[in-house]
């Protein structure tokens, strides 16, 4: 099972340890364009702050962000399930998992980013500010950037089991699933059962929360039927709608009756 999750857009500081080595981080078939996003926002964030802050989409209160920026290649590096905060990975809680837990969650997360295109939970990696959305002065859009790559490097990752893509619309551009790994992909919604609305806040914890419920439970689905099987096993209430061709992802929805 792989699991496609989006990053946060908060992150924790980076730590003190050895710093970036770009050439360790998974999905090696990424690095060239890892190394050319890298040096372009390096380069930007040492220039003209006000240009850096315009073309990042920061608030004047995150202008410290930029600074961050440039020191991506000198700070200290932390597994990337210690960088990405915020709701999802609040109710993912990784590191109080028990080890089989982890080990699974090594094996199976991988979390996209604008400026890594994606990595493993356990890829070392600094705190950084640039989110799939940002358009670099060299590069483009980083949406756009990542196609190639992605598209080469993806489906090896996704080998022939269960691809649970749970990743937010900015991302899910970077690397669509397509023919037969498509047939296997499953997307998940989160509705508020008496309304059937799609919910926001609590879209992100339900999905940390699915996750979480998975890796403890050691479930290994093989497909998206079996995957709808075991989250119901799990408690949750869950409506699917298979797809109506060949080559397309199934659509989950997950309702929920609390909304906070």
């Amino acid at each position: 099972m792989l699991v496609l999750l989006p990053p946060s857009e908060g992150k924790a500081p980076s730590g003190r340890g050895t710093a970036l080595k770009l050439e360790s981080l998974s999905l090696p078939g990424l690095t060239e364009a890892r190394r050319a996003v890298l040096d372009e926002l390096a380069e930007l964030c040492a220039g003209d702050e006000e240009k850096a802050r315009e073309v990042l989409g920061l608030s004047e209160g995150l202008r410290g962000e930029i600074a961050k920026n440039t020191r991506l290649r000198s700070a200290g590096a932390r597994p990337a399930g210690e960088i990405y905060t915020g709701v999802l990975y609040d109710a993912l809680d990784l590191a109080s998992l028990d080890t089989a837990a982890k080990r699974r969650a090594g094996r199976s997360l991988l979390v996209f980013s604008g400026l890594w295109g994606a990595v493993r939970v356990t890829d070392r990696i600094p705190s950084y500010r640039c989110s799939m959305g940002v358009r670099l002065p060299g590069l483009g859009a980083l949406g756009a950037h990542w196609r190639t790559p992605m598209a080469a490097a993806l489906p090896e990752a996704a080998g022939d089991g269960l691809v649970l893509d749970l990743r937010s619309s900015a991302y899910a551009g970077a690397w669509k699933p397509k023919g037969e790994v498509a047939g296997r992909t499953a997307t998940v919604r989160v509705l508020h059962a008496p309304t059937r609305k799609v919910v926001s806040h609590f879209n992100k914890a339900t999905k940390g929360r699915i996750v979480r419920s998975l890796l403890s439970a050691g479930a290994a689905p093989a497909g998206p039927a079996e995957l709808v099987e075991t989250l119901r096993d799990l408690g949750y209430e869950v409506e699917v709608q298979a797809p109506a061709r060949a080559g397309s992802a199934w659509a989950l929805d997950v309702l929920v009756n609390e909304v906070h």
